[in-house]
């Protein structure tokens, strides 16, 4: 992966006509960022988290998106939980996209202590919440594209294979009973992407042709310095995906020092950083995986 992070001649396209990635604002994203951190710590099942639900869903269908809740239950450490993960695709649902952007809206619970998760559980959303705008003003593309808000991505005890990835593994779970999983060619997945100090770690399971297409796209911007490995395997809501066979890139910021602590607020994410990540993502997708 690393030798292919290096390649002296990616695969992407110079197409001047679309540049969807100078749509996108960082801005924009920080200020969604900020009406779901002001609902409060969003653990699911909460009033917080349905108050948040709400507006991703008012905002979605703002912008041209028919949203389905899929509900589900499923056993947790503190008994029975609800979670409702958020599907969205332009135009109509029984639009057939190819390709997912995916984020965890949930935070994780704490007893003792108010997290409200403005990097962990909320910039990935700003991110999303942008991309949703912007895919709007390019219809076709739009179509191709399905955006996926889950619930319960945080453990209650610790990641076991029945404490965390809630959402990510429903999802997964019904697409395949669907036979809907061979529809998409890959997903990105967005995960603390906010961070002021911004270091995407990228997880050693990242596809390799993705991840060598994702960096091409950071170096053509400029922003390649802010993109690296993880030492250790992540694991994230891509895994789900990557297991039942649509290769998905996590891109998160792994190194945060306020990780699940209560110092994770609105002033240690920055919208420069929302705008790196969301611009990278936004090239990868208009020049290689949209094509």
């Amino acid at each position: 992966m690393a030798a292919a992070g290096c390649d002296g001649s990616p695969s992407l396209r110079n197409d001047s006509s679309v540049k969807l990635w100078e749509q996108f604002s960082g801005e924009n994203a920080l200020r969604h960022v900020q009406q779901l951190v002001d609902f409060g710590p969003r653990p699911p099942g909460s009033e917080a988290l349905e108050q948040a639900r709400a507006y991703i869903t008012r905002e979605l269908e703002g912008f041209g998106w028919s949203v389905t809740r899929q509900s589900f239950t499923s056993q947790t450490p503190r008994g029975e939980v609800t979670f409702v993960n958020l599907i969205a695709t332009f135009g109509s649902a029984d639009a057939r996209p190819v390709f997912l952007l995916c984020s965890h809206y949930d935070t994780k619970v704490f007893d003792d202590a108010r997290f409200v998760g403005a990097n962990d559980g909320g910039s990935s959303n700003g991110v999303l919440l942008e991309f949703a705008r912007i895919l709007a003003q390019q219809p076709a593309l739009a179509r191709k594209v399905q955006l996926v808000f889950f619930d319960g991505e945080e453990a209650y005890a610790s990641f076991t294979e029945t404490d965390g990835l809630y959402g990510s593994r429903y999802f997964a779970q019904q697409l395949v009973a669907a036979g809907k999983a061979k529809q998409f060619r890959g997903g990105i997945l967005f995960d603390m992407v906010g961070d002021r100090s911004l270091t995407i770690t990228l997880p050693p399971d990242s596809p390799a042709d993705m991840t060598r297409d994702i960096l091409a796209a950071a170096e053509a911007l400029n922003v390649r310095k802010h993109f690296t490995y993880a030492d250790t395997p992540i694991l994230d809501d891509h895994v789900p995906l990557n297991k039942i066979g649509i290769p998905t890139i996590d891109l998160i910021d792994f190194d945060f020092p306020p990780w699940h602590t209560p110092e994770d607020t609105m002033d240690k994410i920055s919208a420069e950083s929302l705008d790196i990540v969301g611009s990278v993502a936004a090239r990868y997708l208009v020049e290689v995986a949209l094509k």
